[in-house]
């Protein structure tokens, strides 16, 4: 099979480049031919080269919704995939679903289209919901064989929405490579180390945990928060006005996150909006207890209780709470991080996911061979 993978930016690295990344890779060692199309530069581009992984940069390729560079953005995406010859395109994030359909469509390859988090759901601000509410709408025309979401949360979210039909929708949790034992977490540890990977935007909630974490002043902790973006400066002048300067590490971007997480004794991930975070799957492959905004489909890795605490969005008091009650119980921070290992083994390693993944991919083709050019709606891919 000759696989055609697209994401719409190489920088910053964030879930849907790491997904991509590690299913061209296993793609590939499975023996199948990849290509990922991507827009600009940076170590994720360095990262593919590196495992072998044949790349295209889209020059034209952008976030913002620009008509005018979007056809450029078409046409470059055209003939790079003509050059390759896939047999099937898959696009992940949701400039490259929109654009990567449309030039799939043009040339008659089938295309899934995988969405790690509808641009439209909660939490998101409502204009600008609205305005990619309508582009799936109006995209509807070109739309892809089968589109995998990343969580059941928005499969159920598109179906309200009215942008997709069921028989066009499966889920397939996103899933990672488990790392060495070296690399395991030591819950217990005293001090206790708190770790945060996310990037610095109107996404991620940053400010929220500061102010919890300032409420725990009278308890020994540290936090390394991982990850870069516009809201950085303003997240460092709060860090200093809560007087939490001595205590909050700002790492920026790095390429070595499994050993920091591996690091740490907590793993945290406050944010408004979310599909389904690797950075939770990231801390429970580590064996790390888990505190987590309860939006999206957060509550299909962390189970409440079980493997870490789930808290309401934007609230610092719980927050506080469930951190507190982890930095003062080793024995509990030890119980819940190897119920996450545990869950990580059974459900979310990356065999899982890229087994499910291949299926869709099989299933599409199939029918493709059956079926031609029709887009009949009776076209249906089981559950995973």
């Amino acid at each position: 099979m000759r696989i055609a993978y697209i994401v719409t930016r190489a920088d910053p690295i964030g879930g849907a480049q790491i997904h991509v990344r590690d299913l061209a890779e296993a793609m590939q060692a499975r023996g199948h031919a990849v290509i990922v199309l991507t827009g600009g530069q940076g170590p994720f581009v360095d990262d593919l080269k590196t495992k072998g992984i044949e790349t295209a940069l889209l020059q034209h390729l952008t976030v913002p919704i620009r008509p005018l560079q979007d056809l450029r953005a078409l046409r470059e995406m055209r003939a790079a995939l003509r050059g390759f010859g896939p047999d099937l395109v898959a696009a992940h994030s949701a400039k490259a679903g929109v654009i990567g359909r449309m030039a799939a469509r043009l040339m008659g390859v089938p295309v899934i289209v995988t969405t790690h988090g509808w641009s439209f759901t909660t939490g998101v601000p409502r204009a600008r919901a609205a305005v990619y509410r309508a582009i799936e709408r109006i995209t509807s025309p070109f739309a892809a064989e089968m589109t995998i979401t990343v969580s059941e949360y928005d499969r159920q979210l598109a179906l309200r929405a009215g942008v997709l039909s069921a028989e066009r929708m499966v889920t397939v949790h996103n899933g990672m490579p488990d790392v060495p034992q070296s690399l395991r977490g030591t819950p217990d540890r005293h001090p206790p180390r708190l770790v945060m990977v996310a990037r610095y935007g109107p996404q991620k909630d940053h400010t929220t945990l500061l102010h919890a974490l300032a409420r725990l002043r009278n308890l020994p902790w540290e936090l390394d928060l991982v990850g870069e973006g516009p809201l950085m400066p303003q997240t460092q002048a709060l860090s200093s006005s809560l007087g939490l300067d001595a205590r909050v590490h700002f790492l920026g971007q790095r390429m070595d996150v499994d050993r920091i997480v591996a690091a740490a004794q907590v793993s945290l991930l406050v944010t408004n909006w979310e599909g389904f975070p690797l950075s939770i799957l990231e801390a429970m492959r580590a064996g790390l207890p888990v505190v987590a905004s309860a939006v999206g489909g957060v509550g299909e890795s962390v189970r409440d209780g079980e493997t870490g605490y789930l808290v309401p969005a934007g609230e610092a008091a719980p927050l506080t709470e469930r951190i507190r009650m982890l930095l003062t119980d080793p024995a509990r921070r030890t119980r819940m991080g190897a119920a996450g290992r545990a869950v990580y083994e059974r459900e979310f390693t990356l065999d899982h996911t890229v087994s499910k993944t291949l299926a869709v991919y099989s299933g599409v083709l199939k029918r493709e061979l059956h079926e031609l050019s029709s887009v009949a709606p009776s076209r249906h891919v089981g559950s995973s």
